[in-house]
């Protein structure tokens, strides 16, 4: 199976002619919702368009919406309007940490209808993770009032770099012993072990990836260039671009927190000098403990800010100018319309430090039209965006054409 969500074309296709799966796509967005706007935008005759609604009818992805009828574009009676049967399946969403992990039961157009936070150690290794993670899903459907066999796919948000083809992370600084590991296949079996399920679809992405499609799609949508930089234990980056997240060639774009800043600080990731070893959460936890302020996590740090405890403010403040300043270059590369932060430091101290040195090193022309902002999904974030990339890899119109092939419809 392949992680590239909606990349690989407009569907499968005969003589050139729309498909199922590219009628339930212009129903979807809502570039057409009657039989008529189908006819129009396809190109199809009547009789066509029938007989490839009638197979998302069967499949039940298609319903005769709520919202009556409007007048068709090719004149004659009102036609009723179509939607997608949102309540048909469910998705399984979960985002994992460094120490915490949440997981919820998601609807297919996004609505969370179960959650669950609580204590997962990445260090404990995927087999005790990925297994916690599939009793947690059981327990969730169980308070959704779902059933296993409802559930069409699972998203996962990772802190680390993760290869879209294989779904496996690659050399993880923040996850030792999940390097090339097979994290699709485990949880898959976990979500069966513990549910009596078949095992479903999953796809994996890096935390910051995921996080950043959710925040765009959710506030942004028209932000055709749109960065999210999460800055917790470590720092990472999520771009989208028109919409689709931007991976690089093997996973590795956005992890900025490896940039070189020319401190001497010892990284996780082996090498001196990363911006995560004296900008993130971590190295801000790490530095009020050397001056006796209880701290061992960016979530601590965030505890205290919370509380207004000044030298926290004051050390995330100048971790903020250091991350600005590699930002600054970001900004001039992409040229985006928001840069969100997020993260256990994302708080007014951390971006007033932000926009500091960002508008003194960036050129005008680059921050010109660029808004700064915090997060709006906060926590939910991840969860929303591995959801929505489950949704739109399993309901790309040449998935739908080889998912309604396999049912014998």
């Amino acid at each position: 199976m392949t992680g590239r969500a909606g990349r690989t074309g407009r569907g499968t296709k005969s003589g050139g002619q729309a498909g199922a799966g590219d009628l339930l796509e212009l129903v979807r967005s809502g570039r057409a919702v009657t039989r008529g706007a189908l006819q129009q935008a396809t190109g199809l005759s009547r009789a066509t368009v029938g007989q490839r609604l009638e197979r998302l009818f069967r499949a039940g992805w298609l319903r005769e919406g709520a919202h009556g009828t409007v007048t068709s574009p090719l004149g004659g009676r009102p036609s009723i309007t179509l939607e997608f049967d949102g309540e048909h399946a469910v998705v399984l969403a979960a985002d994992l940490d460094t120490r915490h992990a949440r997981a919820a039961v998601v609807s297919l157009t996004g609505a969370t209808l179960a959650e669950h936070s609580g204590t997962l150690v990445i260090e404990d290794g995927p087999d005790a993770v990925l297994d916690g993670l599939g009793r947690w899903f059981a327990e969730l459907l169980e308070k959704a009032g779902r059933r296993a066999d409802e559930v069409c796919g699972i998203g996962l948000a990772v802190p680390g770099p993760v290869d879209s083809e294989t779904g496996r992370v690659v050399q993880p600084p923040m996850m030792p012993g999940w390097d090339g590991y097979d994290l699709r296949g485990r949880l898959a079996r976990a979500f069966s072990e513990h549910t009596n399920a078949a095992p479903v679809p999953v796809l994996v992405d890096n935390d910051a990836n995921l996080m950043a499609y959710g925040e765009q799609r959710t506030g942004y949508p028209d932000c055709s260039a749109f960065v999210l930089v999460k800055v917790s234990t470590g720092i990472g980056a999520g771009v989208v671009v028109d919409g689709s997240v931007y991976r690089g060639i093997d996973g590795g774009a956005g992890d900025i927190g490896h940039i070189r800043v020319g401190a001497d600080a010892l990284c996780r990731c082996g090498s001196n000098g990363c911006l995560a070893a004296v900008a993130s959460g971590g190295a801000v936890a790490r530095r009020l403990a050397e001056a006796g302020v209880p701290a061992a996590s960016g979530s601590d740090v965030r505890d205290l800010l919370a509380s207004g405890h000044p030298e926290a403010a004051a050390l995330a403040r100048e971790a903020g100018r250091q991350v600005g300043d590699v930002l600054a270059t970001v900004v001039t590369l992409l040229n985006p319309g928001v840069l969100m932060i997020a993260g256990d430091l994302a708080g007014t101290p951390f971006l007033t430090g932000v926009r500091e040195l960002l508008y003194q090193r960036a050129l005008p022309r680059s921050t010109a039209r660029l808004d700064v902002v915090t997060s709006q999904l906060g926590e939910q974030a991840g969860l929303v965006g591995a959801g929505a990339l489950v949704v739109e890899y399993l309901y790309a119109p040449e998935r739908v054409e080889e998912r309604l092939l396999a049912l014998g419809i």
